[in-house]
């Protein structure tokens, strides 16, 4: 999927919810406008939040959103195995299986 293709569950979720959705893409942007971290820092904090939660789509979108902020492979990567401790190797390996669904496309 290129960075700039919306997956199809989206589209349809924005089609029949747009006000709904407008909503969350401005929440998701205000909060990352919040604090002192930058773009690239914010999608791989919330790329691991998606990997812990085990939302595939969550870790497609962070790991694109990461890599379109500067975030190299190897960061993406890191980001999820810091996960291997608190959260366990099954969760972490379907996360980075995930990942290199976007990062090997």
């Amino acid at each position: 999927m290129s960075s700039d293709e919306i997956p199809k569950h989206h589209e349809s979720l924005k089609s029949r919810f747009p006000g709904v959705m407008a909503a969350l893409e401005n929440l998701g942007g205000a909060v990352r406008a919040e604090g002192p971290l930058d773009t690239k820092t914010s999608h791989l904090i919330q790329l691991a939040a998606a990997a812990v939660s085990q939302s595939e789509g969550g870790v497609h979108s962070h790991t694109r959103r990461a890599m379109e902020a500067g975030a190299s492979e190897d960061e993406i990567y890191h980001a999820l195995i810091l996960l291997l401790s608190p959260v366990g190797f099954p969760k972490v390996a379907a996360a980075i299986s995930w990942a290199d669904d976007v990062i090997k496309g």
